[in-house]
């Protein structure tokens, strides 16, 4: 099947069915909200725009709203503001899927033994990947989050490898090439999954596309596949690759990936293995407000089924370097009150998922503070590297440290509080205790800086 680019698109005819269009009015979805009641898809959509029938963003609708939801934040899991110590071991950028938002792949090519050419993508193995973990949890980091480009030659373990070069043109029928095609051959999921899972580390990984990537070529089902990571060491997954779960849009700019009810398999899956899970949500590109709450509506079908979603991640699409962006498709990404408003409904109609986080990798940190009186309760982890965001053209920096939260969230008259990814462990801080602030949840965790003074002012951020 050949893929549409994003030169081919036009921006004035994706011909989208779903619009944000409702019989709703503003004034009784917003009185539901206040209420508590469970919400509709159009009660959404109303809050979303401010009333679909007024052109642009209703400012005094749209604080109405943001207090609505802050004040269920309140209700739901008080003043405390969450993070966690955490490394970003991006294994791999190889990838040929080809999502028109996203500019962190490399194409998979350019990693072969005889490409010939420089270029400025990696592949780590085992060993590299272990390397950086250790050194992580010798600093006190206890979760290490790992998602990555779908390399041809990664497969689930040695009999999958079996299965896949079986595969008559598995190159085009199954995305797979042979290891020593390949100039750094980055081991099996297994392996990675081994390799990563040392020393009492947290390991949040494998993606639902990544789950496909793993069966791809197979029978196997996505609970067979989590349970095999689970017993090399994963912990957990997370639920990005959702893009929007509206296959109109993914049609548009993912069109080679997992469609929405492959995604809801794959999560479901990984549940099914005992596995806890996130979901997200990466908006303001081609999707309108009648796509994001339908998504919303996915995502909460899927907790209530299941109950093993920890937290939900709104993701605003970073567009400066991203193919959509360069080809004129779309002219940049969500504004500000569109991402505040994102976060608000989402407090609002997830009543089942009980942490909603905000990003100042996306959002800068006084637009992140915001958002934490628009319904967000956690301000992400300390992402020792992240690469996916800052290869989008995000440039609000890689590394946080625990005294830079406990500044950031006291600003606000919040309570900072480290915790575990699944958030079932928790250490309220008090700042008039004085910095250093620690990590102390992890193996390795005493209570001193992630980095020295030396270090952190190499990265551009010392006080």
């Amino acid at each position: 099947m050949t893929r549409p680019s994003a030169a081919d698109l036009d921006p004035d005819d994706l011909g989208f069915e779903h619009v944000p269009e409702t019989d709703q009015s503003f004034e009784n979805a917003l009185a539901k909200a206040r209420d508590g009641a469970r919400l509709t898809v159009d009660d959404a959509v109303e809050l979303l725009t401010t009333g679909s029938d007024a052109p642009g963003i209703d400012r005094e609708r749209k604080e109405a709203v943001l207090e609505a939801a802050d004040r269920r934040r309140a209700e739901v899991v008080g003043d405390e503001v969450t993070f966690v110590a955490n490394l970003n071991n991006n294994v791999t950028t190889a990838c040929n899927t080809g999502c028109l938002f996203c500019n962190f792949k490399d194409t998979a090519h350019q990693f072969e033994a005889d490409y010939g050419h420089e270029h400025a993508g990696f592949t780590k193995t085992p060993a590299e990947s272990r390397a950086a973990v250790r050194a992580a949890v010798e600093r006190g980091v206890y979760e290490v989050t790992s998602v990555s480009g779908l390399h041809p030659a990664f497969a689930l373990n040695d009999e999958h490898h079996e299965i896949l070069r079986e595969i008559d043109d598995a190159a085009s029928a199954a995305n797979y090439k042979p290891p020593e095609a390949y100039a750094t051959d980055p081991g099996t999921y297994v392996e990675q999954m081994a390799a990563m899972s040392v020393d009492g580390v947290h390991l949040h990984s494998m993606t639902p596309e990544e789950a496909y990537h793993a069966r791809r070529g197979t029978d196997w089902s996505y609970e067979e596949v989590y349970r095999t990571l689970a017993d090399a060491g994963l912990d957990s997954a997370p639920g990005t690759a959702a893009e929007i779960l509206v296959d109109e849009v993914r049609d548009v700019i993912c069109p080679g990936k997992i469609d929405t009810q492959g995604w809801i398999d794959a999560m479901e899956g990984a549940m099914a293995a005992g596995l806890d899970t996130t979901a997200t949500i990466m908006y303001g590109h081609v999707d309108n407000e009648m796509h994001r709450a339908m998504h919303l509506k996915r995502v909460r079908d899927l907790q209530d089924r299941t109950g093993g979603i920890t937290e939900f991640v709104p993701l605003s699409f970073v567009h400066e370097r991203t193919p959509l962006y360069e080809h004129g498709v779309v002219d940049g990404g969500a504004t500000d009150a569109e991402d505040e408003l994102l976060i608000a409904v989402s407090r609002l109609f997830l009543d089942n998922i009980e942490n909603v986080q905000t990003s100042w990798v996306k959002y800068g940190d006084e637009k992140a503070l915001k958002t934490l009186s628009c319904g967000a309760n956690d301000f992400m982890g300390t992402i020792l590297s992240e690469e996916i965001t800052k290869r989008a053209g995000g440039s609000y920096g890689e590394f946080r440290s625990f005294d830079d939260y406990v500044e950031l969230i006291t600003s606000v008259g919040r309570i900072p509080v480290e915790r575990s990814t699944d958030y079932r462990e928790r250490r309220r801080i008090d700042p008039d205790d004085g910095p250093p602030f620690g990590p102390t949840l992890g193996p390795r965790s005493d209570g001193t800086p992630l980095l020295s003074e030396r270090e952190r002012a190499e990265r551009g951020r010392a006080k």
